[in-house]
């Protein structure tokens, strides 16, 4: 499962990348616009720090398959050719899904709600499908059942379409779909720090400073103790 950086910050996406073993940056409209800067100049900014393999996925803003079909193309040709559409699920959104993947054009389908949502997305050619799992439970639904079943759909039926899992409330959410085997998930920072952070981890690792330092003195490491 890929782990991605659901920001468009960039001191955050550098912080995590010098930490945590990240594959790439989603954003969206409202990601960006908390910038408060002009979104090529955020996202080229993004692009030159990834580099051309780090997955980066920009999403549309058009409500017509015309234009979002003509965003796609200013997208990947400001940011590269290995760069995702994001395009929401609608009718119209299917559509141009389906016109940029023939045309050889990587999407992301994004604000999927429904199975048959991702269903559809896959069949009109998408590479990835952006379901939000929290947002599904605050609908009433179950949000990791839901994400399983559209990755049973993709595997039984030969898609190859992969998730993007997004919108989560908990650590034991990501690590349910990451033990299912889902494509990738993209979480905020705080959430990514979040996945290593243990209040048991601190307390043993502070005994196990304390006790090194009673045999060899304070400061002491295995570095430069006798």
């Amino acid at each position: 499962m890929k782990l991605i950086i659901d920001d468009a910050d960039i001191k955050k996406i550098k912080e995590i990348y010098e930490f945590y073993p990240a594959d790439g940056i989603t954003t969206n409209p409202s990601i960006v616009s908390k910038t408060g800067r002009p979104p090529y100049e955020v996202l080229k900014e993004i692009r030159e720090f990834i580099g051309e393999e780090g997955d980066l996925h920009v999403q549309t803003i058009s409500q017509k398959a015309e234009d979002i079909v003509e965003e796609g193309h200013r997208i990947v040709a400001e940011l590269g050719k290995t760069t995702y559409v994001k395009i929401p699920v609608t009718q119209e959104g299917l559509k141009a899904i389906r016109i940029l993947s023939q045309e050889g054009y990587r999407t992301t389908a994004t604000t999927i709600y429904t199975p048959m949502q991702a269903y559809l997305a896959a069949k009109a050619g998408a590479d990835y499908a952006a379901p939000y799992v929290n947002r599904i439970d605050n609908l009433g639904a179950n949000g990791i059942e839901s994400v399983k079943v559209m990755q049973d759909i993709f595997k039984k039926n030969g898609f190859k379409t992969e998730l993007v899992a997004a919108s989560f409330k908990n650590s034991q959410q990501v690590q349910e779909l990451c033990a299912y085997g889902i494509g990738a998930a993209t979480l905020a920072p705080d959430v990514i720090k979040n996945l290593v952070f243990n209040p048991c981890n601190e307390a043993a690792i502070a005994n196990f400073k304390k006790d090194f330092e009673g045999l060899c003195g304070e400061g002491k490491t295995m570095k430069d103790c006798e």
